[in-house]
């Protein structure tokens, strides 16, 4: 187990690398070289996932450009020979922008773009193909499916070639990918209003009202010479009376690992959710069979009323796995793999025994492995399954070194394609041979990182709640003196990680550059410490977790004595941010200052107004009539009497998961106690701030905030 990582080497010339802007923030004690900045982070090219050739020698992935002008986001997409060691990428011109890259049977490229060469041809977003040239040069793109009345979201391929599966919003009512007469039955006139039945399914979700009878639909097409043909059949089945009523793939997250198809294209499996009255407190997400025709489709997983999704048919079809929970309504319980026979019918949990939960599911090229990823402490690394014992290995794929391992691509010969990331860099793409040590292909953002001030993170344990072993970390720049200004970030899920990994938003990197340490704990309910640990926060919200974070505080300041623990703040978004207003509360004299975003305020008007009500009911015990008392142990509205600390409140109008007026509420409180206080909203953003610009104003907002308290006593 790696504890002490320093990151910031100068590495080979880099493939994509936007020149940094002068650094025009304050001298930082020890530090020499620019540190990172906000501008660094939102700019950054940011890799997708590769998608890789039948044979494994050719893979294709996009970098996503910001220009640091205008802030406006492009691709880029590169090809590159995995047959040659050492093989520079080799840029794709395409006449259109593409997304969604992904290779055909045919060895020809397949890909979405709502632009059209003809600048006279119909706005709408279409599938196209282009055939792809041995010195990597592509011939014009033709369109391969294009709907008249409905956008494409997404499309599956068949390996065999014969089939493509395209998915949209649809009405239940068409048979076909879009109808011309279809009505959203939510807005009957004459007016604007939107009126929903309760019937009906979510009223609202994430960040968007729905529209009750179009639901995201499959539908199948023939694939003849690269190109679509008919109209297309629906997955969920032509007759709604007789098939399902569903959001295929889900939402609002769902995307192309909830869809297979059969090695021999003759067979579509995918992850639907039922549409219905109960929608809002499920989540029982299923597994379907369907055969192309437009039959019903079958239920595969109906003996489980938990979440099953990720479908994966092995190489020789005989196989599907898949990963699976076991308790109905708990959206974090142990994903588990299931393993179906689908000539006998007998199905088996391959992992019952093993205390990991499985985030990713792949069969080895040969069939005769699955290669699935899953947190384990502080990292995200492989393992090897085998199907027929359930014995789990773990791979080495970046032995002693795998913060954070994803989009794992099986090859031919026992390789591997796969991105991995860390606190201290963006992803950049491996090979591995023999499933063994990985080699790095890409240098899309390495060189760009070398280049400023290093970070060190540091891995610490401590004794927390009940006596559990918990782990933390502390990332700072790697030269600073101090005194050093503390930050204690707290994740939100609850029932998550501030693990080994990169992110674009709640960055400790580029906070730790503007001279803090960043100090997170993985207190009592985080995953990637076995399930019970994860269950543990259950009806627990302000006890254990917060007794982790007072000591995991104490035992980072005891563990590097160069950061002043009398110069702290703490921020959290959601859970994060619920714990800041239980902080407020109940340990009002530890911080100079507060970060809430969209944070619980209230546990009373949250049960009562949030979208996906099975998080609630589980975590609190029910609904709030049944479990009053939870709720309002745990609620930071009654201990307002008590807050005294600076807080700045951030909230996005467009948050249904924490409506906006909990940040509201928490706001009205600390103007009425007269606590210094800054509200920052964002009318076009939800949980999570997206947008390029509102991030650099995310950014600016939280840093001018932590410095008014932190650094003004070094002034002085």
């Amino acid at each position: 187990m790696r504890n002490l990582t320093v990151f910031g080497a100068v590495a080979a010339a880099a493939l994509v690398a936007l020149p940094v802007a002068a650094q025009d923030t304050p001298a930082i004690p020890g530090v020499t070289a620019p540190p990172m900045r906000a501008e660094d982070l939102v700019t950054l090219p940011r890799l997708g996932a590769p998608a890789v050739n039948a044979a494994g020698t050719m893979a294709v992935y996009s970098v996503t450009i910001t220009d640091p002008a205008t802030l406006k986001r492009a691709p880029q997409h590169y090809l590159l020979d995995l047959a040659k060691p050492g093989a520079a990428p080799t840029a794709l011109t395409l006449p259109i922008r593409a997304s969604d890259l992904a290779f055909g049977a045919d060895g020809a490229l397949y890909f979405l773009s709502g632009e059209h060469p003809d600048a006279a041809a119909p706005q709408r977003t279409r599938v196209w193909r282009a055939v792809l040239a041995k010195d990597g040069t592509l011939a014009a793109p033709q369109v391969v499916a294009e709907p008249q009345h409905a956008e494409i979201a997404g499309f599956k391929l068949a390996p065999s070639g014969t089939a493509i599966a395209v998915w949209g919003e649809i009405s239940r009512d068409c048979p076909t990918f879009g109808c011309a007469d279809a009505a959203p039955k939510h807005l009957p006139g004459p007016g604007t209003g939107r009126l929903y039945d309760a019937e009906d399914g979510f009223v609202r979700h994430w960040d968007r009202w729905a529209s009750p009878g179009t639901h995201n639909r499959i539908f199948t097409f023939p694939l003849v010479d690269g190109v679509a043909q008919g109209e297309g059949v629906p997955a969920d089945g032509l007759d709604p009376a007789t098939g399902i009523t569903a959001d295929s793939p889900t939402l609002p997250f769902g995307g192309a690992e909830e869809i297979a198809f059969a090695p021999d294209g003759k067979t579509l499996y995918f992850t639907a959710r039922l549409s219905n009255a109960a929608e809002p407190t499920s989540t029982n997400l299923d597994i379907y069979a369907a055969d192309l025709s437009g039959a019903a489709p079958k239920l595969l997983t109906g003996g489980n009323q938990a979440t099953d999704s990720a479908p994966v048919p092995s190489p020789d079809g005989r196989y599907l796995a898949w990963l699976a929970m076991a308790r109905p309504t708990y959206e974090a319980d142990k994903l588990a793999v299931q393993l179906l026979d689908l000539t006998t019918g007998q199905q088996r949990n391959l992992t019952k025994d093993v205390d990991l939960s499985f985030a990713s599911l792949a069969w080895s090229a040969d069939g005769k492995h699955l290669i699935a990823t899953a947190q384990k402490v502080l990292d995200t690394p492989a393992f090897n399954i085998d199907p027929a014992t359930g014995k789990v290995t773990e791979l080495g794929l970046m032995a002693g070194n795998e913060a954070h391992i994803a989009n794992i691509v099986p090859l031919p010969g026992g390789r591997a394609l796969f991105t991995r990331d860390s606190l201290g860099n963006p992803a950049e793409l491996y090979l591995s041979d023999g499933m063994g040590q990985a080699r790095p292909l890409t240098d899309v953002a390495t060189t760009r990182m070398g280049g400023l001030a290093s970070i060190v993170t540091r891995r610490f344990s401590f004794k927390g709640a009940g006596g559990d072993t918990v782990w933390g970390q502390i990332t700072r720049l790697a030269d600073q003196t101090g005194p050093i200004p503390a930050l204690l970030y707290i994740h939100g899920g609850p029932q998550g990680s501030y693990n080994d990994s990169w992110s674009n938003r709640w960055n400790p990197r580029v906070t730790a550059s503007q001279g803090y340490a960043v100090i997170s704990i993985d207190f009592h309910g985080s995953t990637g410490y076995g399930q019970a640990f994860t269950d543990a926060i259950n009806k627990d919200w302000g006890g254990g977790p917060l007794e982790d974070l007072q000591k995991g505080l104490d035992a980072a300041l005891a563990l590097d004595t160069q950061i002043d623990g009398t110069r702290a703040c703490a921020m959290g978004a959601s859970y994060g941010g619920y714990m800041i207003n239980w902080i407020a509360g109940q340990w009002a004299d530890r911080f100079k200052c507060l970060v809430n975003h969209n944070g619980l305020f209230d546990n009373r008007a949250f049960a009562h107004s949030t979208e996906e009500l099975w998080f609630p009911h589980w975590d609190f015990g029910g609904s709030y009539e049944d479990a009053a008392e939870t709720y309002e142990k745990w609620n930071p509205a009654n201990h307002v009497d008590k807050w005294k600390t600076p807080m700045l409140v951030v909230l996005g109008e467009k948050d249904f998961r924490v409506p906006y007026t909990q940040g509201l509420g928490a706001f009205t409180i600390l103007r009425q106690r007269g606590i210094p206080a800054q509200l920052l909203v964002f009318p076009d953003e939800n949980h999570w701030v997206l947008g390029a610009k509102n991030s650099l104003q995310w950014h600016d907002t939280v840093f001018a905030w932590l410095d008014r308290w932190l650094k003004a006593e070094q002034s002085e």
